[in-house]
């Protein structure tokens, strides 16, 4: 149905009713007598959306569901690869300085030996850790290597399991040697190293030699830290590390790219059989490493692949890194590659039944049905002796060791503390302490502006590099695209009719994602199919004045036959039984404070407000009765008009912003409502409004010229003479002459 010329006021009414009711244009909402806006449901119910649930956190639900087409699957494991590298502050890739090995104090064994190994990974950043190599014989050759991140045990690469708890080990035939079983991430180590590979045993951030960033950091981090959350200082945990996408999770994985970089040009190292192997948070690492990294050939994360808990410290989560996914996904992302994984009586327990049939069917699917494996083991948390006996069989296969099988570990003279550690007088350990945390953060902050500035565009083939990047990155900030057609639905609940215009009040709903958004839409009787999306951030209401009447921007639109919409995005207007503004974001139920507990597995708040945004614009795209939608918004509501406006392409004709100046960057609030990770990392708000480009756009609070890299996305969109910058009085009747302009 389309709006037709009505032919009288109360024809004009009918059809104006008839269209929005075919639309569903909005939900229930009562007009309140002329002391202010519609705002709240009669009853002062909530509307019946999904998001005023609880928070999913670690301990959720993450099932997989494998791709039904080959070409379904490579738009997905693009989207959810691109989103790991931004999680973790890896897109773009940080420079990669040459590595300056330092390897000595070698120990001589019967049959291999072992070195100590540290260098900067990055200025600051150490990787540091043991070598293990098959002692030579005959000619030299290539071999195969194995990294082995050794996740949460105690004292790490040192870990030894006590003289009480390996016999207890042994009763239970999780072990059958004492030394094996004591000292069992030596155990695999020797064992791969004597079937013909060279190991690299590595430490985590804050274990072993490298506490650098000490543990109550990586690992215990509980409060937040005023004197390292200002702007002007701040380390890691605070906001302005969120704003840069900065997380120990996000280090440790760049260790342990790092460590590939260096193990591939040993000369005794074949760069085409590279296997990664680790247990518990080794085994996040393990298969985090395979996800962002094409080169490792095989790969085994022992217990820790589940659709059950995710993985609880701290060094394992970070902000974005599995909203809508999970670790079934993250080992889908191995294939075509290999690899194999072990369960066992924690929360991997259900893995045979919940997350491998998945797996198995993905696999299928792509042709390697025999490339994914994984088996129960009935022990305690553990990467014990049957588990090891299987990650030997599966890098046998898969690394070409040609090694009889079943392989058998031999007993083994153990390394002491002494022999490994990488630290002597000779080489002592680098400064600790808050100046060397704020020296790593700061080189990869440096790293990353000067990534991104040399972004800017200058012509047609550097904007398309710049929207690949930088769009990409704000796709996965943002977390949702425009709403195809036909996926939005709507219930109109009331209409109101007065002089000359009609309101019509209701909610527009995804109900794929179970959300309901309140709002109102007001159209003149010769409404003639133009659509004004006006945002506030007081909701729908920001559309009336004082009175109760239309604000005198918006009538000026309805005089010129302009229909006008407010809605409320999430915890503005109706969302907000007591009519408050909403100060801190939701948290999820965690005493330590650390967002990534919340943000790694929900979408920012302003994120969210955005998605209401594009659910509007969808709604009123697939009206025919509508030929063009605008979108207003000012300060905050600004913010959620240019993050919609990228998202939503062609649905969207012209964007009105008013910025009052904010920047992103004066964020120190972790549950700061504003707060979206990695926004000051991609632009901060002249990154967004690049991205607007090239839609007309109107701007206020940015001065009397666009900022870069605003600027230059326009001129190299050939939309430079497509913006109106402001800086007058009375922005929104500004607005409302530019828009009927």
């Amino acid at each position: 149905m389309s709006f037709e010329t009505p032919v009288s006021r109360r024809s004009a009414v009918k059809t104006i009713a008839a269209a929005t009711a075919a639309a569903g244009l909005i939900a229930q909402a009562t007009r309140r007598a002329h002391a202010a806006a519609p705002r709240a449901l009669p009853s002062g119910q909530l509307p019946s959306d999904r998001r005023l649930g609880k928070l999913k956190d670690l301990n959720g639900y993450f099932p997989f569901e494998p791709s039904a087409t080959w070409e379904g699957w490579q738009e997905r494991s693009e989207a959810v690869r691109r989103q790991i590298l931004v999680a973790l502050g890896l897109w773009p890739m940080p420079t990669k300085l040459p590595i300056q090995a330092t390897i000595h104090g070698k120990v001589e064994r019967d049959d291999y030996t072992v070195e100590r190994v540290f260098f900067e990974s990055s200025p600051g950043l150490y990787v540091t850790g043991s070598l293990y190599r098959p002692k030579a014989s005959g000619p030299a050759v290539k071999r195969p290597a194995v990294l082995c991140p050794h996740g949460h045990w105690a004292n790490g690469r040192f870990y030894d399991h006590g003289e009480a708890k390996v016999q207890k080990e042994i009763e239970l035939k999780a072990e059958t040697d004492p030394v094996s079983g004591r000292y069992p991430l030596q155990a695999r180590c020797v064992q791969l190293a004597r079937m013909g590979c060279v190991v690299f045993l590595y430490d985590m951030l804050g274990n072993a030699d490298n506490q650098i960033l000490p543990p109550s950091l990586i690992h215990g981090f509980a409060k937040q830290r005023p004197d390292l959350s200002s702007p002007d200082r701040w380390g890691l945990f605070s906001a302005q590390a969120e704003l840069r996408l900065l997380s120990p999770c996000g280090l440790q994985t760049w260790n342990s790219i790092r460590a590939l970089d260096w193990i591939t040009t040993l000369p005794d190292v074949d760069p085409q059989r590279i296997g990664v192997t680790g247990a518990s948070g080794g085994g996040t690492q393990t298969f985090l490493l395979g996800c962002v990294d094409p080169r490792p050939a095989a790969l085994f994360p022992a217990v820790m692949v589940s659709t059950a808990m995710q993985g609880g410290c701290t060094c394992e989560n970070s902000s974005l890194l599995r909203v809508n996914t999970g670790n079934i996904e993250f080992a889908a992302l191995a294939a075509p590659r290999p690899i194999g994984m072990t369960a066992a009586n924690d929360w991997t327990v259900e893995l045979e039944t919940k997350g491998l049939p998945q797996l198995k069917e993905h696999f299928a699917r792509l042709g390697v049905p025999g490339n994914v494996v994984g088996k129960y083991f009935p022990f305690e948390h553990n990467y014990n002796k049957p588990s090891r006996q299987m990650m030997y069989a599966f890098f046998d296969r898969y690394l070409h060791l040609g090694v009889q099988q079943p392989t058998e570990e031999r007993p083994y003279q153990p390394l002491t503390q002494a022999e490994a550690t990488v630290w002597s007088a000779e080489h002592p350990m680098p400064p600790a302490g808050d100046d060397a945390e704020l020296k790593i953060v700061r080189w990869f902050d440096a790293d990353a502006q000067q990534q991104v500035k040399a972004l800017t565009p200058k012509d047609a083939a550097s904007l398309k590099e710049y929207r690949r990047v930088i769009g990409g990155a704000w796709d996965v900030l943002i977390g949702r695209a425009l709403p195809a057609r036909g996926q939005t639905t709507s219930d109109e609940r009331s209409r109101i009719e007065h002089d000359g215009y009609h309101e019509i009040l209701g909610t527009i709903g995804l109900s794929k994602q179970g959300e309901e958004i309140p709002g109102v839409f007001i159209a003149p009787e010769n409404f003639a199919g133009e659509v004004v999306i006006w945002l506030s951030a007081e909701g729908k209401s920001g559309l009336y004045g004082a009175d109760g009447k239309p604000t005198a921007a918006v009538q000026a639109l309805m005089n010129a036959n302009r229909g006008v919409l407010g809605i409320d995005v999430l915890y503005t207007g109706e969302f907000q039984s007591d009519g408050a503004a909403l100060t801190k974001a939701r948290s999820v139920e965690n005493p330590r404070e650390f967002v990534g507990y919340t943000l790694g597995y929900n979408h920012p708040l302003f994120s969210q407000r955005v998605h209401d945004v594009l659910t509007a614009i969808s709604r009123f795209r697939d009206l025919d009765s509508v030929r063009s939608i605008d979108l207003v918004g000012f300060g905050e509501a600004g913010l959620w008009a240019a993050a919609a406006a990228a998202q939503a392409g062609d649905a969207v004709r012209r964007v009105a912003i008013g910025t009052g100046g904010y920047r992103f960057a004066s964020i120190t609030d972790i549950r700061d409502p504003l707060l979206v990770p990695g926004a000051v990392k991609y632009g901060d708000v002249p990154g967004l409004l690049s991205l607007v480009a090239p839609h007309p756009l109107w701007v206020s609070g940015e001065g009397a010229a666009l900022p870069s890299p605003t600027r230059e996305t326009y001129a190299a969109s050939g939309a430079a003479g497509a913006v109106t910058s402001y800086s007058g009085a009375d922005e929104q009747a500004a607005v409302a002459r530019w828009l009927l302009g």
